[in-house]
């Protein structure tokens, strides 16, 4: 695998066998009690190439994961985490006594949270297209020796399922407990419901969408633009040319990030607050607020952490994706072949995947007689609340978990009963 500049990871080891306890919690002491503690990202490389939606193959492909809990004897609880759009294989834990930050979902995966590691065994991918180890744009095309960059093949949501389906084979499961994710992880989960519907018990798609609207896919175009834009993206090769495009994916990560906050949010962090300068007459001084300071903040850092790439395919992808799209525009027939049992949640304030898209996955889950449960959750902090503590979403993802536990206790017998 190739180590990259984004890629944080310093080593990253290939097991033989599903580790029963990935955790290292020997010198965790000093880490939060209701964290999985030290974790150890894994990879495993499939030399089988894989048949892309666009027509192409992917010769032979590694993926990154982490693993939180212990697969139990029957192998009923495993359960798959989808990142979305900038998200990876780090999920829950730390890499490090020294990280700063935990993963991605610390918030609700870990002992006594909704996605409780005492009760199952946590998967989460970094998906094919990613800069986090996984095979993707930044790793060596093994036809031409060279770096892939722009010649990458491009992505659907369908591509990554099932890319994360010879995984699960990997890893000798039969069935996952649950699939879950948010954003564009929804997406995933969703398509896991079509294309394998007899291989998940329970879809859990949060803040989530059947498909983007105009307005989303020109927030993605113009987010693109800002990249190729700039004079050091070299038409995608700038690796070749040393360098990277980092004004360009700054701007874009400050135009998605404006995407996943709600106006409330942003008032209530930031205000009208100045960082620098005065507004006292008779003063010429140059003024800062804090919002510009915290957006440029975002950008910069995003622009050494995540690939240009990478971000173009992913975006793509996003305004690619329509569930209905190949059954007559129909969502209701769509769902027809789901055998899973459903949890559809929304926020209140999310505008990027507002409550209203949600709502549409509920109706044609309902049309389609399928099993569903539909929560809108009330929060000022727009598209990204699902990342963050709240006790309402916490309480209603916590009841849900506990019928995905008694799945478990009952093997793999509980499957829809609906369709």
């Amino acid at each position: 695998m190739q180590q990259t500049r984004y890629n944080a990871r310093k080593s990253i080891s290939r097991p033989s066998t599903v580790p029963s306890n990935p955790q290292n919690t020997s010198s965790s002491s000093s880490l939060p009690a209701d964290s999985v503690g030290l974790v150890t990202p894994q990879q495993q490389h499939f030399d089988q190439p894989l048949s892309l939606a666009c027509g192409r193959d992917l010769p032979g492909f590694t993926l990154v994961y982490e693993t939180y809990g212990e697969l139990n004897k029957d192998k009923s609880n495993a359960i798959l985490v989808c990142h979305a759009l900038s998200g990876n294989a780090h999920a829950a834990g730390y890499h490090s006594v020294d990280d700063k930050k935990p993963g991605w979902w610390e918030n609700y995966i870990g002992p006594g949270k909704p996605i409780d590691t005492d009760k199952f065994f946590i998967v989460c991918i970094n998906n094919i297209g990613g800069c986090d180890g996984s095979t993707g744009p930044i790793s060596i095309d093994p036809d031409s020796g060279e770096i892939y960059g722009p010649d990458f093949p491009p992505l659907r949501v369908r591509d990554w399922v099932h890319s994360q389906k010879r995984l699960m084979d990997f890893l000798a499961i039969e069935q996952w407990a649950a699939v879950i994710g948010g954003s564009l992880g929804g997406m995933q989960v969703m398509r896991w419901a079509l294309e394998y519907p007899d291989k998940l018990r329970h879809s859990i798609v949060i803040a989530s969408s059947m498909k983007l609207t105009a307005q989303n896919i020109a927030f993605n175009e113009t987010a693109r633009q800002a990249i190729m834009a700039d004079t050091e993206f070299h038409d995608g090769y700038y690796i070749k040319h040393n360098t990277l495009p980092r004004q360009g994916i700054s701007l874009a990560r400050m135009v998605g990030h404006l995407t996943y906050l709600s106006d409330d949010a942003m008032d209530h962090k930031f205000g009208r607050e100045l960082r620098s300068g005065s507004f006292q007459l008779g003063q010429d001084s140059d003024l800062e607020f804090q919002v510009e300071s915290y957006l440029r903040y975002q950008g910069q850092k995003f622009s050494e952490e995540f690939d240009a790439n990478t971000y173009i395919l992913m975006t793509r992808a996003l305004d690619y994706f329509d569930l209905a799209r190949e059954y007559d525009n129909d969502a209701g027939r769509a769902f027809a072949n789901a055998q899973s049992s459903f949890l559809v949640i929304s926020f209140s304030t999310d505008w990027r995947f507002a409550p209203e898209r949600s709502k549409e996955i509920t109706n044609a889950l309902i049309a389609a007689g399928k099993d569903v449960v539909y929560a809108d959750i009330e929060s000022n902090f727009g598209h990204d609340a699902f990342l963050l503590k709240h006790p309402r979403f916490e309480a209603i993802f916590h009841a849900y978990m506990q019928r995905v536990e008694a799945s478990c206790q009952n093997g793999q017998q509980e499957s829809s009963h609906a369709g």
